[in-house]
């Protein structure tokens, strides 16, 4: 690798770094603000667990996906689902976000992450299918178990990802699990 090729990955790398304190609407299970990067660093964790041993996945591509799937978010931040605009698409803003991310690596590490999210965006494939449907139960799955506000709308994420969880049957049994989770936080709140 020549020197200014590792010099801009050092330079991605670094602006990457801002992930670490880029903050989602989830909350952690000892009541912190969860992190951009520590919900992809799950999503990844679910991606090996669930579909490393499926012989009709490709996990590299699948574990790339995860990983550079909210990669935009070090520039603009995490817009929570709820309060995303249809007039203005949040996969607009980001993509022009992770076009300024990427832009110090060489131009082949730049197409290949582009290619990838775009692939992830337009789920045009099994890995970015099931990269989406994980990427959604990963959002589930912190709301079931973080210390969230008195006013957390749990009811919002039974309809939440629907499109993508069903893709395939391990995405549906974790979601059905995760939805009676999400049914009973809600009946829990409403109690209080």
């Amino acid at each position: 690798m020549k020197p200014e090729e590792l010099d801009g990955i050092l330079t991605f790398l670094r602006a990457a770094e801002r992930l670490k304190t880029v903050t989602r609407s989830g909350w952690t299970s000892t009541g912190q603000p969860e992190s951009v990067a520590e919900h992809t660093w799950r999503l990844c964790l679910m991606a090996m667990l669930l579909y490393g041993r499926a012989p009709d996945v490709d996990l590299a591509r699948l574990l790339k996906m995860c990983l550079i799937h909210d990669l935009g978010e070090a520039i603009g931040g995490d817009v929570p689902a709820p309060l995303q605009d249809e007039a203005l698409p949040k996969s607009d803003g980001e993509r022009r976000d992770l076009l300024e991310l990427i832009e110090p690596l060489s131009a082949e590490l730049r197409q290949e992450i582009l290619e990838l999210w775009d692939e992830y965006e337009a789920a045009t494939s099994r890995e970015a299918a099931l990269a989406k449907g994980l990427d959604k139960l990963e959002t589930i799955l912190q709301h079931t178990q973080g210390q969230n506000p008195a006013d957390f709308d749990y009811s919002f994420n039974l309809e939440y990802g629907l499109r993508y969880t069903g893709v395939d049957p391990v995405l549906a049994a974790i979601r059905a699990r995760l939805d009676a989770e999400t049914a009973r936080r809600a009946g829990d709140s409403q109690a209080r």
